[in-house]
């Protein structure tokens, strides 16, 4: 019995299935236990406890000593019954189950110590450690003389075991003297120790929780760029080369502005700061092509995307005249209420999306023309100022240019005498390395010679542009003068010719169109059916109609097409049952024969 004392629940594992029953019972049987369902209901109402299977051995219970075992928590719903303990020096007497459980205070975190009152005046420490050695581990008892005690436990779960023994009543041996008697209170007490111990675990934690987050950050930390390369001659020559290459002309560029920032630019280095920052320059054109073929390529497939959507335009048409065709009386009588109904929501739907479709589109077609109205305002002669503008640019730029090599090569003829005043004065050993150096100025000499030459010709060609130019200038506003004048006599040939007109006028007024809305009616009647040129029934007109004023009817829209006989004309198509009056735009045939 003392060797298995430190038994717990967890360790034993059940290996009777709970589906069974009858096992289930058996099982509780011959422990001498009653046999409980799961729901908390004797499996067998006329057990009694005192007859087991195996005579001889009294009703086993789980705090008894020896087995060291705390029952399982009890669901909510299952009245909890708790039962006698019996121990070596002492029995424990459970309290009565229709009193309330008893108060406890708040748990403290990471608690492990409890509080135990109501223990009896001739109990010892070993009594209690007999108790409470069967909900776990004890780590220490400190005893107070007032008949109460702290307990403290190797892990935070044993005191909810150790809570379980709250309420019993405890008697020493078989003595019903006062002091060998009372009724236990547990309760959770605040100890430092358990509060520091908990403190450290949960720092532990955060420590781990933060190295986490450090590996998770650095792991999606985007990795740093490489460092740049302090100047040297060797480093220039590799980035004016990388300079002049379209794909690695990125990276020169960052080098060159770092190199710049760091102020590495100085006497000796300005001019191969100049030449680099020269060939950058040189890369703007490049750009600007590259950006006119993307915005090409966007005009293209801007025109792709209106050209599909007026395609799926015309199918929508298409669709909701199915569904309009369908909706006469002549089809619509054999369909069923469910299929009529269907065929409804379907017309509906169609419509919607035509029309998203349709202002789409001509939200497009408005933008291009806006875009074509704003190209037409500009005037010609301000984008030839602007082209004259650009050249002057130009050509101050060359100039610049051409002073800038120029005091190059002063200096690079300074700098051959100097070289050739210490040629004298040096020795034969240094002879040879003069002379190279002397061949590579004469050959940077050279080469700057040839792009004066080339500057110097492109100066010129600039120059008879730009004379050019004003000449066009000159000849435009010659135009202009002589275009006004043409416009204030035509002003005055149309102030003669309205006079004439006015008596034409009073006739017009007997024309048909009565009313500026009827003759905005007339345009868009005639738009509609020129767009439609094998014509449209008055009911299909009157709904594109009613989409810009709800107010119009059919019969005013029909009134006005009679009344306009040379501009609209009415046709029958079909057989029989399936004639249809169709209304077709005529004006342009009553112009031909007129």
């Amino acid at each position: 019995a003392d060797g298995s004392r430190n038994l717990s629940l967890d360790s034993i594992p059940m290996g009777l299935p709970m589906s069974d029953p009858t096992a289930w019972a058996t099982a509780m049987n011959n422990l001498g236990m009653a046999p409980m369902g799961m729901t908390g209901q004797p499996l067998l109402p006329d057990f009694d406890p005192a007859l087991g299977m195996m005579t001889g051995i009294p009703p086993i219970n789980p705090m008894m000593p020896g087995l060291g075992i705390v029952p399982p928590p009890i669901p909510p719903d299952m009245p909890a019954v708790k039962e006698i303990i019996h121990c070596k020096s002492c029995t424990l007497f459970p309290p009565n189950p229709h009193l309330p459980p008893p108060a406890t205070r708040e748990r403290p975190p990471g608690c492990k110590t409890v509080f135990v009152g109501g223990l009896p005046e001739n109990g010892t420490e070993q009594i209690i450690m007999e108790v409470f050695e069967q909900c776990g581990e004890v780590i220490a008892i400190r005893k107070s003389k007032k008949n109460f005690c702290h307990i403290r436990f190797a892990e935070e779960f044993m005191v909810d075991k150790a809570l379980y023994l709250s309420g019993y009543r405890i008697r020493l041996g078989s003595s019903t003297d006062k002091k060998d008697t009372g009724r236990l209170h547990v309760d959770f007490a605040q100890a430092r120790d358990d509060l520091y111990e908990w403190e450290c675990k949960q720092r532990m934690l955060a420590r781990e929780e933060r190295h986490r987050r450090r590996l998770e950050e650095e792991r999606f930390r985007p990795p740093s760029p490489p460092p740049v390369v302090h100047y040297s001659d060797h480093e220039c020559s590799i980035v004016a080369e990388k300079l002049k290459d379209d794909t690695k002309f990125s990276e020169a560029v960052q080098t060159l502005l770092t190199w710049i920032e760091r102020g590495e630019v100085n006497r000796r280095t300005a001019n191969n700061f100049y030449s680099m920052i020269q060939s950058a320059n040189s890369h703007i054109r490049r750009l600007v092509n590259e950006k006119a073929t993307h915005e090409k390529e966007m005009e293209e497939a801007k025109e792709k995307f209106k050209l599909a959507l007026s395609g799926i335009l015309v199918q929508f048409e298409q669709i909701v005249a199915v569904y309009h065709s369908a909706s006469k009386q002549k089809a619509w009588d054999h369909f069923t209420k469910a299929q009529r109904k269907n065929i409804s929501v379907w017309c509906k739907q169609a419509e919607e999306i035509r029309n998203i479709h349709n202002d789409e589109l001509m939200g497009i077609r408005r933008e291009e023309e806006m875009e074509m109205s704003d190209e037409e305002i500009e005037d010609p002669a301000e984008m030839k100022e602007t082209e004259e503008s650009a050249l002057v640019s130009q050509v101050e730029a060359l100039k610049e240019e051409n002073d800038s090599l120029r005091w190059q090569l002063d200096a690079y003829r300074n700098e051959v005498e100097l070289l050739k005043q210490e040629q004298g004065k040096a020795s034969r050993d240094e002879d040879t390395t003069k002379e190279q150096q002397l061949k590579l100025l004469q050959q940077a000499l050279q080469g700057m010679q040839q792009h004066l030459l080339k500057v110097q010709d492109e100066y010129k060609k600039r120059e008879a542009e730009l004379e050019k130019v004003r000449e066009d200038k000159l000849k435009i506003e010659t135009l202009l003068e002589t275009l006004k004048e043409q416009e204030s006599s035509s002003s005055r040939i149309c102030a003669c010719s309205q006079e004439k007109e006015c008596p034409a006028e009073k006739t017009l007024s007997n024309s048909p169109v009565k009313s500026e809305r009827e003759a905005l009616l007339v345009g868009i009647i005639s738009t509609f059916l020129h767009v439609h040129p094998f014509g449209a029934s008055i009911e299909y007109i009157c709904s594109y109609l009613q989409r810009l004023d709800t107010k119009i009817c059919t019969t005013e829209v029909e009134v006005l097409m009679t009344r306009l006989q040379h501009t609209f004309k009415q046709e029958l198509s079909g057989v029989g049952a399936s004639l249809e009056k169709r209304w077709k735009f005529c004006g342009f045939d009553e112009l031909k024969m007129t």
